[in-house]
């Protein structure tokens, strides 16, 4: 009984392992790799080093910083009004358009007098 387990725990063992080669060469081809080394050599490399290393990460890799982050939102919303307002003044002209395109109901008078 204990040779079965142990054929079992070696069998699980290069399951994983097989799993583990297969996600770093998933890795690899992507480039994953590689932009993390040069982040992190270039971390290495820094003379002044960062007091949050999590941030000279994710900057080197190219995401905003909080400031720009901050940023972007506020400019996001800007637009995001300027689309409403462009929109409501759209709805209403076209509004107007079908009004005038619209034939006029004759007025009462006007009706007997074309009979």
């Amino acid at each position: 009984r204990r040779g079965c387990v142990l054929r079992l725990a070696g069998a699980m063992a290069a399951v994983t392992d097989s799993k583990k080669e297969a996600f770093r060469q998933y890795l690899e081809k992507a480039g994953v790799i590689d932009s993390l080394t040069k982040v992190l050599v270039s971390l290495y490399e820094e003379p002044d080093k960062p007091s949050e290393a999590i941030n000279f990460v994710k900057s080197h890799l190219g995401a905003p910083t909080p400031e720009e982050f901050e940023a972007l939102k506020a400019e996001k919303a800007a637009v995001e009004e300027e689309l409403a307002a462009a929109q409501a003044k759209i709805a209403e002209m076209e509004a107007a358009a079908a009004a005038a395109d619209a034939p006029a109901e004759p007025a009462e008078g006007e009706e007997a007098a074309a009979e």
